[in-house]
């Protein structure tokens, strides 16, 4: 039993604290003397037991078919203009259903206390006349639009989605470590986790009583239904995408295909008269939510950036006269702010009249000139964050850093303390993660994901448990090299969906649906492919090219649009496939119809994702591939 943990316990807890305390792991309550195995916790006891029994080389081999399986179906994230797929870990992480309930009231309260907050500081702002908060906290943050005052959904939700991100600290304890209400990212992964580790360990989701996560885009669905204007029975849903060169592009096609709605670019919509329509070969139709995947400067060009090309031009028009829901709402990004963070305890206790559940991790706030001089003088000791960055960007880990590195930040500090927040060097707990040298410890955190439908905040049973797979590093984010690992919540009464109680039945066919319903099988590939054929127009990009691109579109040149194409017939609905290499095509809302030419126009919607990966699409310019690198809303998981 002792082969793919062998060495575990000698390097258990490649990190400590200043103060010499070790890291929590996850699976292992102490490292085990030399040749002896190690003691789980009662939660991975049966997980333990059952991976202690496979070599090394079997475990590898499984990992190996998911990556295999992710990259063929186009399970990619963006690295350095490199499409790679998202690394999956075959040993999961588990939680105990009596821990997650603590999680889940946690996680409902910190959302409702944001949800009242951003109604606030786009209102009345009570919360700076009590004194709860600076007046030029909001003001001053880079994520404050004034344009986003006095536009309201239906049912008053702000956040449809909120990603709240956890961290177990060195005594066990699950703490917040940021908020992502703008746009957060991730959610596809946790469902194509799901899927191929039913496949891959599927007695145990059975003797574990796993939780499934299939519910997700049902719950969504019915979020943003929810939040549609007044007076519409059937309101038409659609996924507002920057399009295919966007880092989370996959997790776009992904959500519009398991809700059944369209997913549309900026072009396919137009607003007319304070209303927002779908070009369709059928004609304009009307538009009641739009669940955006793209930021608040690109969506609309009359009201923020005016040489985007992502958004469409009315947008806020006609959300401010109530014709459109825009979920999350502009705006929401306030709440993200690293140094309003800070204050989420008195929001909790100032607008529910409730003491914090889930505790925030201890900062300074670098305007206050104490908070600055200390932070200074302790500056190898600690992390430092700027207050808007995302995905790992522009933080600086002190014991990590050289003294040129140090220095330059420093006069970063003092030049903008506003801009900055700083936080003592907390040792994420660490899972066994198989890595090159084998079953090693590797620091982790979660994101678990909230759908608010106004009456209800639903908690995702699991979420998003990035992982950082170099040797000691804390940074989990993918653009910096980190991973993925399947959360499941294990224990508690039989978990139900709706009102059925969720059935084994059906072989391994059945329990896959049961834990993911929502999608066809991602096969799991063990044989080598070779390398796909492409032509010389739908060709992957060269490293080169993309980071061309990329460039050209932060340097916002004028984009002008590509000439019309060639007339085409319009493009039909086909039935469902059943075929696993077409399982991830996105389904084509009608096509598109060229304004002012009346003629059928083969856009976004129509561009599929093949079983190699992304096709079609590189008639786009180089400039609008650069821009939407840019001006995707998903930095959460893979900043640009």
């Amino acid at each position: 039993m002792g082969d793919l943990f062998d060495g575990y316990g000698s390097t258990l807890a490649p990190r400590k604290t200043v103060s010499g305390v070790p890291a929590f792991d996850e699976m292992f309550a102490a490292p085990a003397p030399a040749g002896a195995a190690a003691t789980s916790r009662p939660a991975y006891r049966e997980l333990y037991q059952a991976l202690a029994k496979m070599t090394q080389e079997e475990l590898r081999g499984r990992t190996e078919s998911l990556a295999s399986s992710y990259l063929a179906q186009g399970v990619t994230f963006d690295f350095a203009g490199e499409e790679r797929p998202f690394p999956l870990d075959a040993v999961p992480r588990v939680i105990q259903y009596d821990e997650w309930s603590n999680i889940e009231k946690g996680v409902q309260q910190r959302v409702r206390a944001l949800e009242a907050f951003l109604d606030d500081a786009y209102g009345h702002q009570h919360c700076v006349r009590d004194g709860v908060l600076p007046a030029a906290l909001i003001a001053s943050s880079q994520y404050f639009y004034r344009q986003a005052a006095g536009i309201h959904s239906a049912n008053g939700v702000r956040i449809q989605v909120a990603g709240i991100d956890l961290i177990r600290d060195e005594n066990g304890e699950m703490r917040v470590l940021e908020d992502n209400v703008r746009v957060p990212s991730g959610v596809s992964y946790v469902i194509s986790n799901r899927r191929v580790m039913a496949q891959t360990l599927p007695e145990l989701f059975v003797s574990m009583r796993v939780r499934p996560v299939g519910d997700y885009p049902n719950k969504l669905l019915q979020a943003l239904r929810a939040s549609a204007p007044p007076g519409i029975d059937d309101p038409n849903v659609v996924v507002l995408t920057p399009g295919v060169y966007n880092s989370a592009y996959f997790e776009h096609t992904l959500l519009a295909r398991l809700m059944g709605v369209e997913l549309v670019e900026g072009r396919d919509l137009q607003c007319v008269g304070g209303k927002v329509f779908m070009r369709t070969t059928r004609g304009p139709r009307r538009v009641d939510v739009i669940y955006r995947r793209v930021d608040d400067d690109f969506l609309d060009p009359l009201q923020f950036r005016a040489d985007s090309m992502l958004g469409a031009p009315g947008l806020m028009l006609a959300a401010r006269l109530g014709n459109v829901t825009i979920a999350n709402a502009v705006g929401n990004g306030v709440a993200d702010d690293k140094l309003l963070y800070t204050y989420v305890p008195d929001l909790i206790r100032y607008y529910l009249a409730e003491e914090p559940i889930l505790k925030n991790v201890d900062t300074w706030r670098l305007e206050e000139p104490d908070a600055l001089e200390e932070v200074l003088d302790r500056l190898d000791e600690l992390v430092v964050k700027p207050v808007d960055g995302s995905g790992g960007k522009g933080l600086v880990v002190g014991p990590d850093a050289s003294p040129a590195e140090l220095e330059k930040l420093r006069k970063k500090l003092i030049r903008d303390p506003r801009g900055w927040i700083a936080q003592p060097v907390v040792m994420l707990s660490t899972i066994p993660t198989l890595v090159e040298d084998g079953m090693r410890p590797r620091h982790a955190d979660l994101r678990p994901f909230a759908v608010n439908n106004g009456d209800e905040v639903w908690v995702l049973p699991g979420g998003l448990t990035r992982v950082a797979l170099p040797e000691g590093q804390l940074v989990v984010n993918s653009s910096q090299g980190g991973g993925s690992k399947d959360t499941w919540i294990v224990g508690g009464d039989a978990p139900h969906r709706g009102d059925r109680v969720v059935q084994t039945a059906g072989g391994l066919a059945g329990l896959v649906a049961d834990q993911a319903s929502v999608t066809e099988a991602i096969p799991i590939i063990y044989d080598a492919q070779g390398e796909q054929s492409h032509s010389p127009q739908d060709r992957p990009l060269s490293t080169q090219e993309q980071q061309e691109q990329q460039q050209q579109g932060r340097d916002a040149q004028e984009v002008k649009r590509q000439p019309p194409v060639r007339r085409q017939p319009p493009v039909r609905r086909q039935p469902p496939v059943r075929d696993a290499a077409a399982s991830t095509r996105q389904r084509v809302p009608e096509s598109a119809v060229c304004k002012g030419l009346g003629r059928p126009e083969v856009g976004h919607a129509a561009q599929q994702v093949g079983h190699g990966g992304l096709q079609g699409g590189r008639a786009d310019t180089a400039g609008a591939a650069g821009a939407v690198r840019a001006a995707g809303a998903d930095a959460e998981v893979t900043p640009c």
